[in-house]
């Protein structure tokens, strides 16, 4: 997708396939609106007395308007202008990019982010316009024997005509959502694919064509040998019932030098995990077999740290970021974890497991422990962990666990900024004692009662040594049924949240 900036030339001579204007529902024109209005001799006043409310994210197709050069005017309802807000204007470019794709249309002109919204920079709302034209955009296809390709979309140029007083700024923020556009492209493409394609050593070369793209990422992939090496005995004791071979990814990004006023507070690198189960058919411990085949989608932890790597190496952002995936499989042999089985971590905690189906803590833990050695500023995992928090959250807000107040509330800021929001879960220390094993030091599952929480509780035992968030992202990292597939998400989150700590 190409983005661009247009400030040279008067809304009703910009010769384009689509113009999108924007109506509040209350009968208030946003000032393109009004401009097209009195070139077209009151075409919009028109409609809006018979046919358009101005309702959020509805539309209307205004055709070859007297006095307007583009071909078609959208007319984009904004809802109240009391609530206008950023989520709505990301909601309404995305219905007039879906208006684009329908009408099978090569480029198009946006109005949209010049509408001032309370909060809200014209870097923001440029940011928005990119991100949701690109998620509008996208199609999966890569699995297919005979893709179609008219069932691509055609939209390849959104322009946004914004005051020439904010072009700079707009051509940041088009920038930022460019990026991030790849970003979650990457991250949704790679939950997509099937667990026979995407395995833990797909994951590790796509890590390593990563670090070929992008100077500022190095990429290192342990092997089983390795991952022994290190003592890291959890994650390996999941790997045993599967025949593909686990992977330990580390990707190391450093963006340019910060200012040295940043510098001289710098306290090292924020780092990333990301749970990559490539599939999960829960072991000994066995999954039903209506939806397993949605178990494709337990790397998107992993995914969306590879996503967010692209973007920042895209945007080039100051600073220093580590990103790790522990990534396996959860499958079922005669050398699988068993309930019952004790196994040591990196950590020389033991872990008795009593439910093979919770292997996603297991393989975390160890890279908790291995994350120390960067002396982080924050560590962030990101996990599809428990279907707990998907009964609790359902698919809007992603579930955060953190100690850390300050870290917390940044993350949560970073959601809501992007439209990708996450609600903080408690985390109280009389929980853990649903952990407790008989046979040692803890067990991997806390029975069903908050079960999100105690899997969160059992992350923290190994996150003691610095400042650490979990998310867990198993109600919004994909949709089933009809529209089955990877969001993509927290992706937006994780780059907001890292744009936030670069300024």
């Amino acid at each position: 997708m190409e983005f661009s900036t247009n400030t040279s030339v008067s809304i009703h001579q910009v010769k384009t396939a689509a113009l999108a204007v924007g109506i509040f529902a209350d009968g208030v024109l946003s000032p393109a609106a009004d401009v097209i209005d009195r070139a077209s001799n009151g075409a919009i006043r028109a409609v809006m007395k018979t046919e358009f409310t101005g309702s959020a994210n509805s539309t209307l197709v205004l055709r070859n308007l007297d006095g307007v050069a583009a071909q078609r005017v959208v007319l984009v309802g904004l809802g109240k202008q009391a609530d206008y807000n950023a989520r709505m204007h990301a909601n309404a470019e995305k219905a007039f990019t879906s208006v684009c794709i329908t009408a099978r249309i090569t480029e198009a002109t946006s109005t949209l982010a010049a509408i001032a919204c309370p909060g809200t920079t014209a870097t923001d709302r440029a940011r928005d316009a990119a991100a949701a034209a690109s998620e509008a955009t996208y199609h999966y296809d890569a699995t297919f024997g005979k893709p179609n390709p008219d069932a691509r979309p055609k939209l390849k140029k959104i322009s946004l005509l914004v005051a020439r007083s904010d072009s700079t700024a707009t051509d940041l923020g088009l920038k930022q959502g460019a990026a991030l556009g790849e970003g979650v492209s990457m991250a949704r493409t790679l939950g997509n694919l099937p667990g026979n394609i995407c395995t833990p050593t797909y994951l590790g070369e796509t890590a390593k064509k990563l670090g070929r793209e992008f100077k500022s990422i190095k990429v290192t992939v342990l092997d089983a040998k390795q991952i022994s090496a290190l003592g890291m005995g959890s994650f390996l004791s999941v790997s045993k019932g599967s025949d593909q071979p686990p992977r330990f990814i580390v990707l190391h990004y450093k963006g340019k030098a910060p200012a040295k006023a940043a510098a001289k507070t710098a306290t090292g690198p924020v780092v990333l995990v990301g749970k990559g189960i490539t599939f999960d058919s829960g072991g000994v411990s066995i999954k039903p077999a209506a939806t397993m085949d949605e178990m494709k989608f337990d790397m998107c932890g992993a995914a969306s740290v590879l996503g967010t790597f692209r973007a920042l190496a895209e945007l080039g952002l100051p600073g220093e970021v580590v990103g790790l995936i522990p990534t396996c499989e959860n499958l079922i042999n005669g050398s699988a974890n068993k309930p019952g089985d004790v196994v040591k971590s990196m950590s020389g905690q033991t872990i008795e497991i009593l439910n093979t189906d919770a292997e996603g803590r297991l393989i975390l833990c160890d890279a908790l422990t291995y994350a120390e050695r960067f002396k982080p500023s924050a560590v962030i995992d990101i996990a599809t962990l428990t279907g707990a928090c998907v009964v609790a959250l359902g698919g809007v807000n992603s579930g955060l666990f953190s100690k850390d107040d300050a870290l917390a509330e940044s993350i949560l800021k970073a959601g809501k900024q992007a439209g990708d929001p996450a609600w903080r879960m408690p985390l109280d220390d009389e929980y853990q004692v649903q952990l407790k094993s008989n046979f040692a030091d803890m067990a991997n599952i806390g029975g069903q009662p908050a079960g999100a929480v105690t899997a969160a509780c059992f992350l923290s035992r190994f996150a003691k040594a610095y400042r650490w968030a979990h998310l867990d992202i198993a109600g919004t990292a994909w949709k089933g049924g009809a529209v089955k597939g990877s969001t993509g998400r927290p992706v937006p989150l994780l780059l907001q949240f890292l744009l936030n700590q670069s300024a």
